[in-house]
């Protein structure tokens, strides 16, 4: 399989406008991945299933992270005075990454026995723009996996066929996998109310504890 940067050249090179960010693993053993802007991920898609030099003709793996705001330390190159030289010197500064949605998914070329190839889309923020464009139009299999993602973190998939909750009920407030997701402190019924449950259930029924 080709690498990274020469599927990122390829692709900026051969879909106009696209931009294309090699994003990196964290562990130097394993590879990085891809992160495509939304407007061009389509066309970005639809190249690397049906360019004869990529074939990635199976979509193996969709899954949702939620980044919340977070503070990154970096180091960097400044110039200071060293003993009256100036050198370049490192130095840790703060930077304040804004909260997003992304969505991966996994690649294989079955035809050419090639992957997997990590893309990655992101939303604008977690808030009011969480849309992200469907690839199922690409790979069928995205389909059910788009939904789980849509159903346990919100991201709202434009173009997808069928857009609805998969594992959560119809009428569910909010989205279990999201980090600042709190969990019901209510339970009407359970079959087998152990000490946590019972402790819940406590609290919001005081009246049937203490009859």
């Amino acid at each position: 399989m080709q690498t990274l940067d020469q599927i990122k050249a390829t692709l900026e090179q051969k879909i106009t406008g696209a931009r294309v960010e090699i994003v990196p693993n964290g562990i130097a053993t394993l590879p990085g991945s891809l992160l495509v802007d939304n407007a061009h991920a389509l066309a970005v898609a639809n190249f690397l299933k049906n360019d004869s030099q990529f074939q990635f003709d199976f979509a193996s793996n969709v899954t949702g992270i939620d980044w919340p705001e977070r503070v990154i330390k970096e180091k960097v190159k400044v110039k200071k005075l060293v003993d009256g030289v100036e050198k370049d010197v490192d130095e840790v500064v703060e930077k304040t990454t804004p909260a997003y949605l992304e969505c991966v998914y996994h690649l294989y070329s079955i035809s050419r026995g090639e992957g997997p190839l990590t893309i990655r889309l992101r939303t604008s923020d977690r808030g009011q723009n969480v849309n992200l464009p469907s690839l199922t139009p690409v790979w069928r299999s995205c389909e059910f996996q788009e939904r789980e993602v849509y159903d346990l973190f919100g991201i709202q998939f434009t173009s997808h066929p069928d857009l609805r909750r998969i594992l959560m009920w119809e009428g569910f407030v909010d989205h279990p996998m999201r980090k600042d997701y709190v969990e019901p402190d209510d339970y009407e019924y359970e079959p087998t109310p152990h000490d946590e449950l019972i402790a819940k259930a406590q609290r919001h029924y005081p009246q049937e504890a203490t009859s």
